[in-house]
């Protein structure tokens, strides 16, 4: 019989699609490392138009008091306290978080409300 606990403990890849990054302002929402909705959190409105849209995030960056680089991520495991860079295929500009204050998994009924 499996446990609620049994998933904790998963020695296998990563088999979710869905995340929720966290900062102060905004919840980007990816699915498999690629920005598929974003939302404002003071209105829990999701946001037609915004740069990350369709970007992958390609790391995420830590830095410290004196504004050097404390860590680096490369692809889409990112941590905590890290600023999120998403980027996109052939183009310069690259979108930087602010430092992400949680990473969730969003309810299905959110899932759902994605533009696909």
């Amino acid at each position: 019989m499996q446990t609620s606990t049994d998933h904790i403990r998963y020695p296998g890849p990563e088999r979710r699609h869905h995340r929720v990054l966290v900062t102060r302002n905004s919840e980007y929402h990816c699915r498999d490392g690629v920005c598929v909705a974003v939302r404002d959190r003071s209105t829990h409105r999701f946001v037609a138009e915004h740069p990350a849209l369709g970007k992958r995030i390609s790391g995420g960056l830590r830095f410290n008091d004196n504004g050097g680089i404390d860590s680096i991520t490369q692809d889409s495991e990112v941590k905590l306290g890290e600023q999120v860079c998403f980027t996109a295929d052939g183009e310069e500009r690259t979108i930087i978080t602010s430092p992400l204050s949680a990473i969730e998994r969003p309810p299905k009924d959110v899932v759902a409300r994605y533009r696909h």
